[in-house]
């Protein structure tokens, strides 16, 4: 049977509990790829290792410890001093939020720091990030802002425009 009326909301309490599942995954994600790649790449193959390696572990080190700390920041909540929740900080699980961004840098840094483990090359699947990043840039800001018909004046009379239109025409003549 379908449901009808209203959409359910969460509600604070909801939002924060799900924030903690949320970060504690993502977190579990970060230490499992640095575990993984550190096993391969620093213990089994240690006579391979050369400056590329370290240097792009400290890439993904700081891309984790930035988005991590964005999403900690957005899921901050706020409690009252008896310790009653006031606010469960912004929903990270929300569809087209700042969040999933961060999340999607995780797992693309997460999923390309184990690939990694196979060849070097694969890090330039990297490239990805700022394509998505210009592409979303280009769609919600820049496209629609150089696309935009000019405002139309609906002030206007209709004697006023056909003067106009009338205007128009004896300069195109």
């Amino acid at each position: 049977m379908l449901k009808t009326g209203k959409v359910g909301t969460k509600g604070k309490k909801q939002i924060y509990e799900e924030n903690k599942e949320t970060l504690k995954f993502y977190l579990r994600i970060i230490l499992g790829a640095n575990a993984i790649y550190g096993a391969v790449n620093l213990f089994l193959f240690y006579s391979s290792v050369t400056f590329w390696t370290w240097g792009l572990l400290a890439f993904a080190l700081v891309v984790y410890s930035f988005s991590y700390r964005w999403m900690q920041g957005m899921a901050h909540p706020v409690f009252s001093p008896d310790n009653a929740l006031l606010d469960g900080g912004i929903d990270l699980n929300m569809e087209q939020g700042m969040a999933e961004h961060l999340k999607d840098v995780i797992l693309l840094t997460a999923i390309l720091q184990v690939l990694s483990c196979l060849s070097m090359y694969f890090w330039y699947l990297w490239l990805l990030a700022p394509g998505r990043a210009m592409y979303l840039l280009w769609v919600n800001f820049l496209g629609p802002w150089f696309t935009a018909e000019p405002p139309t004046n609906q002030d206007i009379s209709e004697k006023k425009q056909r003067r106009q239109e009338r205007r128009q025409i004896r300069k195109m003549q």
